[in-house]
């Protein structure tokens, strides 16, 4: 498959995220009335380790040497999250064959594409693909400060993660925590570690455990992605060991945030959830107050050696 006549492509590099957000902005500005990513979310994002720039990231120039389209291929254990952006259909067909290809072998595709979005739909149906869950982007906004719950009885809070042990204690919930989605487990320790720490918008004091017995049973891990564009805190993750739901954990984590991100001057706190959760994680965050501003539909196939 080859680009229209005139267009070409280049590896994409870390210099191009300034770029590359404000095209994002302006075209999911133009469906939802607000940027999806702020500039800090698109760098962190193409500067964590688990991308290969080299390899995994696509540019497409113009025959004017203007921005006409990018993608970023990334692999997980279990499948490969593309990320793509172009207002040109041919651009898009070219850019998935790209990630495709990179893929390699049998594995699940999936992108993430705006509801509102009416253009990728197309190009990605006529490839085979189908949605196979939702990502809801759920915020709570603030009238002043909010007032820090009640620590549940029994519990133990700890503000940060600042050595190893803590930083193993987080990471043991979550990957306890996620163990019924095999597609949203975190990475390995030392990879996972990694990634944090490339963020510019993730500090480890922004993670909060709480334990029972002396064993940790809930975390969150919180940043700063949403503050240019929102002056909103994110919960990145939250997770609740199954032997310890059912105590009011959860909410009070999300709670806990709340009343931190209020403190701070923010004007609200966003997280994402997939619709697919086995978990009622959908009830709990609206059950606190939150509601869904976004809906990113998740396509999918699965790609078979040529």
């Amino acid at each position: 498959m080859s680009l229209p006549a005139g267009y070409t492509s280049r590896s994409m590099l870390l210099e191009d995220a300034p770029l590359i957000a404000e095209r994002s902005a302006a075209y999911t500005s133009a469906l939802l009335g607000f940027p999806k990513h702020s500039p800090e979310d698109v760098a962190n994002y193409l500067r964590d380790p688990a991308i290969n720039l080299t390899t995994d990231g696509w540019l497409v120039l113009d025959p004017n040497d203007q921005f006409a389209g990018s993608a970023t291929a990334v692999t997980t254990p279990t499948h490969v999250n593309v990320d793509i952006l172009s207002e040109n259909p041919a651009i898009l067909d070219w850019l998935l064959n790209q990630a495709e290809t990179r893929a390699g072998g049998e594995v699940v595709v999936r992108v993430g594409v705006i509801r509102h979005d009416t253009l990728l739909p197309e190009v990605l149906r006529a490839r085979g693909y189908a949605v196979g869950t939702s990502v809801q982007r759920m915020r709570i906004g603030f009238d002043g400060a909010v007032e820090a719950p009640v620590t549940p009885a029994g519990v133990v809070v700890r503000r940060g993660a600042v050595d190893e042990a803590s930083k193993r204690a987080a990471h043991g919930v979550l990957m306890e925590g996620f163990k019924e989605q095999p597609g949203a487990l975190p990475r390995p320790f030392d990879e996972w570690v990694a990634s944090r720490e490339s963020r510019s918008t993730f500090d480890w004091s922004q993670v909060t455990i709480v334990e029972l017995d002396g064993q940790p049973v809930g975390m969150t891990e919180c940043n700063d992605n949403f503050v240019s564009t929102d002056n909103c805190g994110y919960v990145g993750r939250l997770a609740v060991v199954p032997a310890a739901r059912g105590r009011g954990l959860a909410k009070f984590l999300l709670r806990t945030a709340f009343a931190t991100d209020a403190a701070a001057g923010r004007d609200g706190t966003i997280l994402h959830v997939d619709s697919s959760n086995p978990t009622p994680a959908v009830a709990l965050y609206t059950g606190v107050g939150m509601r869904p501003d976004l809906i990113s539909d998740i396509w999918q196939r699965t790609t078979r050696p040529a």
